[in-house]
């Protein structure tokens, strides 16, 4: 088998190929038919999280071992089951729910695999689909695309569900007020798509980016807003109609959280689920003055991802711009993503 692996942090990916994999148990071998480019990619590639105030969150220390196949947003065909696994048809594609758990932790027994204190995410802990073939543990993991293309569908995996699992944090407030989107590369574009899907009103997005903000308002945004301009909140309130109900932070800058605090109305919410990094804006005293929630949202669990992929075969969730490349594209891929230079999502094709 082909694959991309990396094998020290900071450095490329480099092409590699292996023995060819086999399956024992309830495993499913597939062979891959797209993987999406995720930003977060870019974190493992580097090795860490920018904490902010000089500090960063190895991935090495929390259990990250490298050579690793990346990609975390793989959609493929099923080539072998293993002898305990459910007969699967192997003339469909599925995407893979790459946020697997322990299924021993109280979290995973909740159905929150996405939480597990000692996770398995492909891409992440275990190979992903940076490769032509990618093994999963159980079929349960196995989603049927129905008539999407694989490009379109495997971005669902961690933009699409990413986004839905912050969205229903909120879900509430969607036709009461525009929600507020902060950042629209590939989360945000997936994000505006969803809040449609969920019967929500048009959102307000803010990015610094005027192409990024030009794509958001193509997909259906109602206002989109310059960041760095100095009357930016006033700006995002006006277009909400006020303090905003709720924002949805997909960059997690320091900028864009503290500009989410400024536009949330009292007793609201700014979820933040973007990693860029940095450490905490806020005066604390503020916090409970505005009595907002402050929450964190990190992928979604396996019953969301369910719901997510109904929505899409029922055609309710809007493709993003996409463009596939080859498996050996991906060093440059990874390099125009840092650079800002993606917009929609970018995905390989083995």
């Amino acid at each position: 088998m082909r694959c991309q692996t990396l094998n020290e942090f900071g450095g490329d990916v480099v092409a590699e190929e292996r023995a060819d994999m086999t399956v024992t148990g309830t495993e499913v071998l597939l062979k891959v038919t797209a993987n999406g480019v995720c930003h977060s990619d870019l974190h493992i590639r580097e090795g860490s999280y920018n904490l902010g105030a000089g500090k960063t969150l190895s991935f090495a220390d929390r259990g990250m071992k490298l050579p690793l196949v990346m990609g975390h947003e793989p959609a493929g065909m099923v080539v072998e089951t293993g002898p305990e696994s459910v007969e699967l048809d192997s003339t469909k594609n599925f995407v893979i729910f790459p946020w697997q758990g322990c299924m021993e932790c109280h979290q995973c027994e909740s159905g929150l695999e996405n939480y597990c204190s000692a996770p398995r995410y492909t891409g992440l802990q275990v190979d992903g689909g940076y490769a032509d073939y990618i093994k999963v543990p159980h079929a349960r993991y196995l989603f049927d695309i129905g008539d999407m293309e694989p490009s379109i569908a495997a971005p669902l995996a961690c933009s699409g569900l990413t986004t839905y699992s912050a969205l229903k944090k909120v879900e509430d407030t969607l036709t009461k007020a525009p929600v507020v989107i902060l950042g629209v590369g590939g989360l945000g574009l997936m994000c505006v798509g969803l809040v449609k899907a969920m019967g929500g009103l048009p959102p307000v997005v803010v990015d610094i980016d005027p192409a990024k903000r030009e794509a958001a308002l193509k997909a259906g945004a109602s206002a989109a807003i310059d960041g760095l301009a100095d009357d930016a909140v006033a700006q995002v309130q006006a277009a909400v109609g006020g303090p905003a109900l709720a924002v949805i932070d997909l960059v997690g800058a320091e900028s864009t959280a503290t500009l989410g605090f400024d536009v949330v109305g009292k007793g609201c919410k700014l979820v933040i689920v973007g990693l860029f990094g940095g450490a905490s804006p806020w005066a604390l005293p503020l916090i409970p003055v505005k009595a907002i929630t402050i929450m964190g949202s990190y992928a979604g669990s396996l019953g969301e991802f369910a719901e997510l992929i109904d929505l899409a075969r029922k055609g309710l969730v809007p493709a993003l711009p996409t463009k596939t490349y080859p498996l050996e594209a991906v060093n440059g891929i990874l390099n125009d993503l840092e650079a800002g230079k993606v917009i929609g999502r970018a995905v390989l094709t083995p």
